[in-house]
């Protein structure tokens, strides 16, 4: 079941706890809501329960309402004095709710005001006045039977394709793909989850400390708002770890290295909660961090540090999914309603829907060849815990990152290099990380004894970050490419037209990558939007978010500058 709510003021943990003990015998059920209530910010955040998923959208009905992709069953309308707020009840609002609504919807509200029931009516809902309860009189149920018209842009619409087996192969064991595969198991899915290495999380999941970075806007872009999402929801599932060992919410101080920055971190936290983020001056910053600073900050309570591979791991922990190691296919081929892996003309497995999750290596594919994927080498640096750098209580960011020490090692990174593919860990990266590191805390560099390291004798690894071009990551079903250019070739001369051709569908094709140096926040809300593309559920972000990481966004701007 899919529950789906929207509150514009959640109530606060402490709130929220003492308001569920009124109702003790809902204790069991109380304790599961109020463990996961967690980094609950604007925007929305998804929760699951089992086989329960909440999506709580936090802010403006409407405005929630309008960016929500699905098809609703059953609505329940709080009905606590529309008079009191009028702003919420306004006739744009029951328009949305038509809009979402299911063909033979149901609706019950505790409310019988003439304004909701005049909404209701007038966007296509029959209702009706029943008995209340307890001393209300009267209250208000329904049905939608009116069949709205739903135009939509084809090339984002839902491919529709109903395979008669639950069967999906997933292509790459990293973050993106156990979410994947956790997300469909979830849903009823056999999942078979091919890895081409001995182990899981072997390539850019495999560090050893991941930061959960959000590298947020003021102006609410996409990528914020999926950062703000992926954020909470990734904090819900690190609870299922052992803190400490696999994760530790410790938070994360965005140092402000210079005025620019500064200025940023200001902004931010003029629009942002301080439930979120705070700004420290250098005094706190270092009586929060516990080592000398040269600057204040901006402090996220709620972040800290992951081991990406831990959280790989119980991602696929779920029976349903059979993992399939040293399995490299390099060929995929349609055999009727099923897609095959192949490896040197073998087939390694097939199932009637494929996602492709492995980072870069998704574009070896030739149905997904076209898809604009560059890789950016980072390497980290490890350098071992003294009694003196065990006094750091957070994660420092300033151009790079050094976390408090995870089994007795602190990690700071990581580099950037596009020119760079080389997998063995560079001198000069060593040098630049030791350098990151005396610019984020002289103090601590000291405190580590960084200079006693000969460069050769540390450690270190390196991993290809895989990004697309606007440096969102890329999720969705695909299309075939030629054929897209040919049915919608009038873009290239009038990009505002909507023609209604169908898109030409890879049916039962998909793909999750591109998650770059964010996989920690966005890949395993990835697979929960991933597997409601296949599902048919309501998606997790805004529609508008989700057509933003679609793959054919690029088929698009293709077609569309043909004519700049």
């Amino acid at each position: 079941m899919h529950f789906v709510s929207v509150e514009k003021h959640p109530l606060k943990p402490e709130d929220l706890q003492r308001a569920l003990a009124l109702w003790p015998e809902l204790d069991g059920h109380a304790q599961q809501l109020l463990e996961q209530y967690v980094a609950v910010n604007p925007g929305f955040q998804q929760f699951r329960f089992g086989p329960i998923t909440l999506t709580l959208m936090v802010g403006d009905a409407l405005e929630c309402l309008s960016s929500l992709d699905a098809r609703i069953d059953a609505w329940f309308l709080d009905g606590f004095a529309p008079a009191k707020n009028p702003d919420m009840w306004q006739p744009e609002l029951f328009t949305q709710l038509a809009r979402l609504s299911a063909p033979d919807a149901t609706l019950a509200t505790f409310t019988s005001a003439g304004v909701v029931r005049r909404g209701l009516l007038m966007a296509g809902f029959e209702v009706e006045r029943i008995p209340g309860f307890g001393q209300k009189r009267e209250s208000l149920q329904g049905r939608f039977d009116t069949r709205v018209s739903r135009p939509e842009k084809p090339w984002f619409v839902r491919p529709g394709f109903n395979p008669a087996q639950r069967k999906a192969l997933v292509i790459g064991a990293g973050l993106a793909g156990c979410a994947s595969a956790a997300s469909l198991a979830a849903r009823g899915w056999q999942v078979s989850l091919l890895e081409r290495h001995a182990e899981i999380a072997e390539e850019g999941s495999g560090n050893p400390q991941g930061v959960l970075y959000l590298k947020l806007s003021a102006h609410g872009t996409a990528l914020s708002q999926l950062v703000l999402s992926g954020f909470g929801y990734t904090r819900r599932l690190l609870r299922n770890l052992q803190q400490g060992r696999d994760w530790d919410a410790c938070g994360v101080l965005q140092i402000a290295f210079d005025d620019k920055e500064a200025e940023r971190q200001a902004e931010l936290a003029s629009v942002f909660p301080a439930t979120l983020l705070h700004r420290l001056d250098c005094a706190q910053a270092e009586q929060l961090a516990g080592v000398e600073l040269r600057n204040g900050g901006l402090f996220y309570p709620d972040a800290g540090w992951a081991h990406p591979p831990a959280l790989c791991r119980w991602l696929i922990k779920d029976p349903a999914i059979k993992l399939l190691k040293h399995c490299h296919p390099l060929e995929l081929r349609r055999n009727g309603e099923l897609w095959q892996a192949i490896a040197d003309g073998a087939v390694l497995a097939e199932a009637p829907v494929v996602v492709l999750a492995g980072a870069a290596d998704v574009a070896r594919f030739e149905q997904s060849a076209w898809l604009p994927l560059k890789r950016i080498r980072g390497q980290i640096t490890g350098l071992p815990m003294t009694g003196k750098s065990s006094a750091l209580r957070t994660v420092l960011c300033a151009k790079g990152y050094v976390a408090p020490a995870r089994e007795g090692l602190h990690t700071l990174g990581a580099s950037f290099n596009f020119a760079d593919t080389d997998p063995a860990p560079s001198a000069v990266e060593h040098r630049a990380n030791l350098q990151m590191l005396e610019e984020i805390s002289a103090s601590l560099y000291q405190r580590l004894q960084a200079d006693d390291y000969q460069i050769d004798q540390l450690q270190g690894r390196v991993a290809m970050r895989c990004t697309s071009p606007d440096y969102l990551p890329i999720i969705g079903p695909l299309a075939e490419a030629t054929l897209f250019a040919d049915a919608y070739a009038v873009l290239s001369r009038d990009a505002r037209q909507v023609p209604q051709t169908p898109c030409p569908w890879l049916d039962g094709l998909y793909v999750n990558t591109a998650h770059g140096s964010r996989g920690m926040i966005s890949a395993p809300l990835s697979g929960e939007l991933l597997a409601a593309w296949i599902d048919g559920n309501p998606l997790p972000v805004p529609r508008a978010i989700a057509e933003a990481c679609h793959p054919n966004r690029f088929l698009l701007r293709k077609l569309i500058r043909r004519n700049d």
